[in-house]
């Protein structure tokens, strides 16, 4: 066999996703504890003055030599400088899913006076923290004994996954600053060679002792988490290790050879057989129109099909059956599907209708946005859909994204680029966002508002496009009481911590295709301030406890929006006895140069009892959704006038004199 080395790529990126499994630690080679020494003790902060830990070192070790099993050695020595850092680390939780083995949980905290306390080893916990779609994920939990400001904290542990090749992500940044980071790894002795790609990172992989290969970082700064970012996978500081055969390619070469092998395929995913064209034919009977015969081959595609990554319930011998599926013949007899097969079916539909049906391969932007200059499917390709070509363009279709409406991919596909299989040369053409009107927030309410500041009445919410497919997303799987409850505390903190809700109803949020809708009445008592002769209320009841969306001085990453989204609200408040309008002003209507955000109120009052309130609301027209750092302060003020215009608030005076009318 020949000698296994690491190759280095010279690709450089943004980043991509930490696998859950790979936590938060490193471990030494020897099996004592490493000496801490008086200098560390007594150490101030050295990355970043500020910081309330920072980490001495971090390693891991990834040992893939063995044939059966691939071992992770994790050790950490972290310094506490603050109470805040005292609570970050006095509990820990060591994530690993199904497959994975956690063992020898070990941990020490030295004092500042140099003694030491040992976890010991009935206090280290599992227990199940997370359980999705029938996924659990587990955790080895356990606190740190003695831990006080000055200590040191240090904990070390090992992850054993059968039968697992070490294909994964190196995570360099942490929640806390580094002094020094350091992965070893060693690969296994077979026919391919492990390669890396280095991610937003400046270490490289030098040969080792015992058959390892390291990779260090010094002086990482902490990862800060900002609001309206890209993914963490696209900033953070990683690298992705490999197996490959052939070893690194030229993009293009690559690309094109990908575009080939989906492009056959798909001949066999797609295939329209006597069935396909049969359904097809009765689907789209009358349709005269692209939009009305392929809005019918989704349709049965998304409501014929059962979909199995999305179902509520489902059985292992679906499973296998689905496994076993090779052609949309098969999808058709078996009427259930995994999400990518109810693509291949609705692609086969479309070819038995006569279109050019292809599959379109993409990137996701929870994780990361596809590049085609990086030669690696395994990174590039998240997601996949089916490209149709109507006239001289290609549009993109998923119903097997179960809550995306007709003419839209989820928000993670949209706004990149996106490879079409080609036999000869890909074909490369930008997902556009869907417009702001496709995903809306329509809030309506007729309400009282008395002399005390108490708010009453009723109200509607309904949500659609990509707003939609959160809500439903976010109530997945949970009892209608417990949708009832995540609603009701959505309202309460959009309108006041004191909102009653005295009735609700929602929708069947399993609805594909339909907004998710609730209705509801409320009771909001001190909603608005009395004071004297005079009552302060904020019109927009919805808004009511709205706050700036940016409220830091400075930016390091990008701003990026999920989508372009739309907000419209129509409110009517009854004025109370008595009182009347001081004034009525109205913030009107703003928006930036380029009209990529647009906010329009309009206030009237009808009869001199009842405020009428109006307002539009769009961001990220003409697809607009990503800014950069640079552009951060005119974003920042833009979001503060769209909010002081929300929270804007009006006067009522007490009448001293009764109003009479001709």
């Amino acid at each position: 066999m020949k000698p296994i080395s690491l190759k280095k790529l010279s690709y450089t990126l943004a980043a991509v996703c930490l696998l859950a499994c790979f936590s938060d630690a490193g471990f030494a080679q020897d099996k004592d504890w490493r000496p801490v020494t008086p200098t560390e003790l007594a150490a101030k902060p050295v990355v970043e003055p500020d910081a309330d830990a920072e980490a001495i070192f971090w390693e891991v070790r990834v040992d893939d030599s063995s044939a059966e099993e691939l071992a992770l050695k994790h050790y950490v020595r972290v310094k506490i400088f603050t109470e805040r850092g005292r609570d970050q680390f006095s509990r820990h939780d060591v994530v690993f899913t199904k497959g994975t083995k956690v063992k020898g949980v070990e941990a020490r905290v030295t004092k500042p006076d140099g003694t030491a306390v040992f976890l010991k080893p009935e206090d280290v916990m599992e227990r199940e923290i997370v359980k999705a779609s029938g996924v659990k994920v587990k955790a080895k939990s356990f606190a740190l004994p003695g831990l006080e400001i000055g200590s040191i904290v240090e904990y070390r542990y090992r992850e054993v996954l059968d039968n697992a090749a070490a294909n994964m992500r190196l995570i360099f940044q942490r929640e806390v600053p580094i002094q020094t980071i350091s992965y070893y790894v060693k690969p296994f002795s077979g026919t391919r060679g492990m390669y890396y790609e280095p991610f937003n990172v400046s270490a490289r992989f030098e040969k080792d002792k015992n058959g390892f290969h390291r990779a260090t970082m010094t002086n990482v700064p902490a990862f800060p988490e900002e609001p309206s970012m890209a993914s963490e996978d696209e900033v953070k500081s990683w690298i992705y290790i490999y197996y490959s055969e052939t070893g690194p390619q030229k993009p293009d070469v690559y690309w094109k050879d990908i575009s080939k092998l989906y492009y056959e395929r798909s001949k066999e995913w797609m295939k329209v057989n006597d069935e396909v064209k049969k359904v097809t034919a009765e689907a789209i009977a009358g349709a005269t129109t692209d939009d009305e015969k392929l809005k019918r081959i989704y349709d049965y595609t998304k409501t014929q099909i059962k979909n199995l990554s999305y179902a509520a319930k489902t059985t292992d011998e679906e499973w296998k059956n689905a496994q076993k599926a090779k052609t949309a013949g098969d999808t058709l007899k078996l009427k259930y599907a995994t999400s990518g097969d109810i693509d291949n079916l609705f692609g086969a539909m479309a070819k038995a209708a006569g279109y050019d049906a292809r599959q379109a391969l993409s990137g996701s932007r929870n994780e990361l946005t596809f590049d085609k200059s990086v030669a690696n499917a395994t990174l590039m390709v998240n997601s996949s859909s089916i490209a149709i070509k109507v006239g001289e363009k290609w549009r993109f279709f998923s119903p097997g994204s179960y809550y995306v409406p007709f003419g839209m991919l989820t928000w993670a596909e949209e706004g990149q680029m996106a490879l079409i299989a080609d036999s000869k040369e890909p074909v490369w053409q930008e997902i556009e966002n869907s417009p702001t009107e496709k995903s809306r927030a329509t809030r309506t309410g007729k309400f009282n508002l008395l002399a005390d500041g108490t708010l009453e009445g009723e109200g509607r919410i309904e949500y659609s496009g990509h707003w939609a497919a959160f809500v439903k997303s976010l109530n997945r799987g949970d009892s209608d009481s417990e949708r009832e409850n995540k609603l009701k505390s959505l309202l309460k903190a959009d309108i006041f911590g004191t909102t009653e809700v005295e009735s609700f109803l929602f929708n069947d949020m399993e609805t594909t295709e339909k907004p998710v809708v609730y209705k509801f009445k409320i009771k909001v008592p001190g909603f608005a301030s009395r004071t004297g002769k005079r009552i302060f209320f904020q019109p927009n009841v919805f808004e009511r406890s709205s706050k700036p969306r940016f409220t830091a001085g400075t930016r390091k990453y990008d701003i990026v929006f999920s989508y372009p989204y739309s907000e419209k609200d129509e409110i009517s408040i009854e004025l109370p006895a008595g009182f009347a309008l001081e004034n009525a002003d109205s913030p009107g209507q703003m928006m930036d140069k380029q009209g990529i955000g647009v906010h329009k109120v309009t206030i009237g009052v009808r009869g001199n009892k009842e405020l009428v309130y109006n307002r539009e609301f769009s961001f990220g027209n003409n697809g607009f959704i990503r800014f950069g750092s640079v552009n951060y302060p005119i974003l920042k003020g833009l979001f503060e006038a769209f909010n002081k215009a929300d929270v804007h608030q009006l006067t009522l005076r007490e009448a001293t004199t009764a109003l009479t009318s001709k």
